[in-house]
Formats: structure tokens, C-alpha cells, sequence
């Protein structure tokens, strides 16, 4: 599932996997709010070592204490697994902040 686009059943499932997530222009998006910008951006390191990892890659936004992401796989076009996992393991990160 990790390097294949989401089905139509998948993705309906994410609004019940994925609650802080929402669907939006074919994309996971999540926004984040932080006490300031110096965790804003610290979330954002974390986030960015585990995604190098991943080698998938968030496109996000920071703008002082929130912090925008939108995930999606561009080589296949769509929602897959990749996008997914980063997901949870963002969402993991976000709940320990």
C-alpha cells in the first residue's frame, strides 16, 4: 500500500484514521498550532529528520506559531500509504509537543 495510490474505500476511511487531517484539493492538510515560534519551527526539524527517512516529503508552511502541511505522492499522481504513515507519525509528533 505504501507505493500505491489510495482507493476509493481508503480514502474515505481516513476522516475515522486520520481525524486532525482533512481532504482537501486531493491532499491531506493539517494545520498546527504551537505556543511560538521556536517550537513551531522545532516540530518542523523533527518532522523534517523523519521524513528524510521516509524520503517523502511534506509540502508545509510555517508562519510564526503554526505550521501548515499538505501531504501527497507527486510520482504517482495522488493520496498512497507514503502519505499515510507520515501522517501518523506526524500526528505522533504533534501530540507529544
Amino acid at each position: 500500500m505504501a507505493n500505491e495510490l489510495l482507493n476509493a474505500d481508503q480514502t474515505i476511511a481516513l476522516a475515522t484514521e486520520l481525524p486532525e487531517w482533512a481532504l482537501s484539493n486531493g491532499k491531506l492538510r493539517r494545520e498546527i498550532k504551537f505556543a511560538d515560534f521556536n517550537q513551531a519551527f522545532g516540530f518542523m526539524t523533527r518532522v523534517a529528520l523523519v521524513a528524510e527517512t521516509m524520503d517523502h516529503h511534506p509540502e508545509w508552511s510555517n508562519v510564526w506559531n503554526r505550521v501548515a502541511i499538505e501531504l501527497t505522492t507527486h510520482d504517482l499522481g495522488g493520496l498512497s500509504g507514503l502519505d499515510v504513515e507520515l501522517a501518523k507519525r506526524i500526528d505522533a509528533l504533534a501530540a507529544s509537543h
